[in-house]
C-alpha cells in the first residue's frame, strides 16, 4: 500500500487530452492550428530578417518590435507542436518536469511580453510628448536593457510557480483536461494543499496585468492629450497613425487573454472546451495579426518587407 500511494504521488506522465468532449474533430481543428502556426512563423521570421539586413530600421521601435515578434514565437511554439502531436498522433503524454517547464515557457513569455508591451507605450509616449529628446531617451543601448529588465522580471515571476507544484504529491488522476499544461489545471490534479499555489498565480497574474494596463493606460492618456492639443491636421493624423497598431496590438492581447483567464477561475457555467478553445485562441491569434498590423501601419516597415518580396 505504501508503494502504491508513493507511485500515484509522483506520476512519471501526465496525459493532455486535447479538447474535451471534441476528440472526434481534433483532426480538424489541428488544422486552422496548422495554418496558425505556420503564418506566425512566417510573419514573425520574415519581421526579424528584415529588421536585421536592413540598417536603417536599426532604431529602438523596430528593435522593440523585434522583442514582440520573439515572444510572439516563443508562445506559438510553446504550445502547438505538441497540440498537433495530440491531434495527428494521439500522443497525449507528457512527463512531470517536460509538463512544468511547458507552463514556466508559456507563462514566462505571456509575462514578457505584457512587459514589452509596456516599453513599446514608453517608446511612443516619448516619440510624440518628447520627440526632441527622443534619441537621447531612448537610445538602442537603453532598449536592450529594457528587454532585459523584462526578461528578468518575467522569470522571477513566474519561477515560482512550476517550482511550488514540484513539490506537491499528485493523485491517481493524471489527466489534464487541456491541450497544454495551463498553471490552474495541472494544480488541480494535486491531492495537497494548492491554496498558495493558487493565490500566488491569481495574485501575480492580476497584478502584474494590472500593473501594466495602468502604465500603459497612462501612456497613452497622455499620448491623446498631447495629440489634441497639436493644431495642425497632418500632425496630429501622423501622431494618431503611429499609435493605432499598437492600441491594436493591446486590446488582441489583453481582451482574450484577461477574458480567458478570468472565465476559468471565475465563471463554471461556461463548458471546458470553451475554456480551452479560448485559451488556445490567445496563445494563437495575436502571434499571426501583430506583424500584420505593423507591416501595415508601419511605412518604414511596411516599404523594406515589399522591397524584399517584390526582388523574391
Amino acid at each position: 500500500m505504501a508503494a502504491f500511494n508513493l507511485s500515484s504521488s509522483e506520476p512519471s506522465t501526465f496525459i493532455l487530452t486535447g479538447i474535451p468532449g471534441l476528440e472526434a474533430a481534433h483532426i480538424w481543428i489541428s488544422i486552422p492550428f496548422s495554418v496558425f502556426y505556420m503564418s506566425s512563423m512566417f510573419g514573425n521570421f520574415t519581421l526579424l530578417f528584415v529588421v536585421a539586413k536592413e540598417q536603417t530600421l536599426h532604431k529602438p521601435m523596430y528593435l522593440l518590435l523585434c522583442m514582440l515578434a520573439l515572444t510572439d514565437i516563443g508562445k506559438s511554439t510553446s504550445v502547438v507542436p505538441k497540440a498537433l502531436l495530440i491531434f495527428w498522433f494521439n500522443l497525449k503524454g507528457i512527463t512531470l518536469d517536460g509538463c512544468l517547464t511547458q507552463m514556466f515557457f508559456i507563462h514566462m513569455v505571456l509575462a514578457m511580453q505584457s512587459a514589452i508591451v509596456v516599453t513599446m507605450a514608453l517608446d511612443r509616449y516619448v516619440a510624440i510628448c518628447n520627440p526632441l529628446r527622443y534619441s537621447t531617451i531612448l537610445t538602442n543601448a537603453h532598449v536592450a536593457k529594457l528587454g532585459l529588465v523584462c526578461l528578468l522580471r518575467a522569470v522571477f515571476v513566474v519561477l515560482p510557480l512550476p517550482l511550488l507544484l514540484r513539490a506537491q504529491p499528485f493523485c491517481a488522476n493524471h489527466i489534464i483536461s487541456h491541450t497544454y499544461c495551463e498553471h490552474i489545471a495541472v494544480a488541480k490534479l494535486s491531492c495537497g494543499d494548492t491554496t498558495f499555489n493558487r493565490t500566488y498565480g491569481l495574485v501575480t497574474a492580476l497584478a502584474v496585468s494590472g500593473l501594466d494596463l495602468m502604465l500603459i493606460a497612462l501612456s497613452y492618456g497622455l499620448i491623446i492629450r498631447a495629440v489634441l492639443s497639436i493644431s495642425r491636421k497632418k500632425a496630429t493624423q501622423k501622431a494618431l497613425n503611429t499609435c493605432t497598431g499598437h492600441i491594436g496590438v493591446l486590446l488582441i492581447s489583453y481582451t482574450s487573454s484577461l477574458f480567458s483567464f478570468l472565465t476559468q477561475r471565475f465563471d463554471k457555467s461556461i463548458p471546458s472546451h470553451v475554456h480551452i478553445t479560448l485559451a488556445n485562441l490567445y496563445l494563437l491569434v495575436p502571434p499571426v495579426l501583430n506583424p500584420i498590423i505593423y507591416g501595415v501601419k508601419t511605412k518604414d516597415l511596411r516599404d523594406k518587407v515589399g522591397k524584399y518580396t517584390f526582388r523574391r
